[in-house]
């Protein structure tokens, strides 16, 4: 199993954009931590259940939640795939993407934030939390709401170590 840490994470609300330094800070929003659950890239490959990947479709109706469009523009080839995970009784919806690392690497902050921004509100759009890793299992960014809010509050975590270049 894969297993990652978030050492430093710079965090946006959406609704009243604020810089937080502490990650537990966020419980005082109403919005849920990102999920903990390992980065489980067998998936991929073998989607089981109501696991729904970048290669699923369903021919009866949409499938849920719909990145393919966003795939289709993002920019460079950056998102390679995703898994998307239905709640249950201890997990929200949650949808993790699996990004190309050697491009994650070259976009600045800005191009990085406005990238889990724009996915994370089209997986906002179908009640889905969103994860960004690399191959590697490491969590890069996370875009979280409160589906009980109305409109949705959302914070947009960004993995500082990355922002900065650094690789360990």
């Amino acid at each position: 199993m894969l297993n990652y840490k978030l050492p430093s994470l710079l965090t946006i609300t959406c609704n009243s954009i604020f810089l937080l330094f502490n990650p537990s800070a966020i419980a005082q929003t109403g919005i849920p931590q990102p999920s903990q659950v390992p980065l489980n890239l067998q998936l991929l490959n073998n989607p089981q259940g109501n696991v729904i990947t970048a290669n699923t479709i369903k021919l009866t109706e949409l499938t849920t939640p719909s990145l393919w469009l966003a795939q289709e523009i993002s920019q460079n080839k950056l998102l390679d795939n995703w898994i998307a995970y239905p709640g249950n009784q201890t997990e929200s919806n949650r949808v993790d993407l699996v990004v190309n690392q050697q491009i994650w690497s070259l976009l600045d902050y800005v191009e990085r934030y406005e990238f889990v921004n724009r996915l994370g509100s089209a997986a906002r759009k179908d009640n889905y939390n969103m994860r960004v890793f690399n191959y590697q299992g490491d969590l890069l960014a996370t875009y979280t709401c409160n589906f009980q809010n109305s409109p949705p509050t959302c914070n947009i975590q960004m993995n500082i170590q990355y922002k900065l270049g650094s690789t360990s």
